[in-house]
């Protein structure tokens, strides 16, 4: 059975902006922390942006200033707002817990950011 599900991906413009979304299962989303994964072709998936439980948020160099993570909890369901992005962004985002659970990883949802 599907536990998460990443959706909001698209084909921006530089400096546009999209939000992510992840659906995730109550017995995942309650007790641990969320991350929002990225892979690019021929690079290794890195993590990009973390929230805790309590709301705690931590971010990658990369994005600090122009990412924003969050949760809802009455919704299971953790966002990824993505500003002033650039082509080096481009890739397939994915969400997972934070530290990964590997047989949690899904289709994730693919950003291309390109004039």
């Amino acid at each position: 059975q599907v536990q998460l599900v990443e959706s909001g991906g698209g084909l921006v413009q530089p400096g546009g902006f999209l939000r992510l979304s992840c659906a995730a299962s109550r017995s995942i989303f309650r007790f641990y922390d969320m991350g929002w994964y990225r892979q690019a072709p021929g690079k290794q998936r890195e993590l990009v942006a973390q929230i805790t439980t309590r709301t705690t948020t931590n971010y990658a160099d990369s994005v600090k200033g122009r990412f924003t993570i969050s949760r809802d909890n009455a919704k299971n369901t953790v966002y990824l707002q993505m500003n002033s992005l650039k082509p080096e962004d481009t890739a397939v985002y994915y969400c997972n817990k934070v530290p990964v659970s590997n047989p949690l990883w899904s289709q994730g949802t693919q950003v291309t950011v390109s004039s």
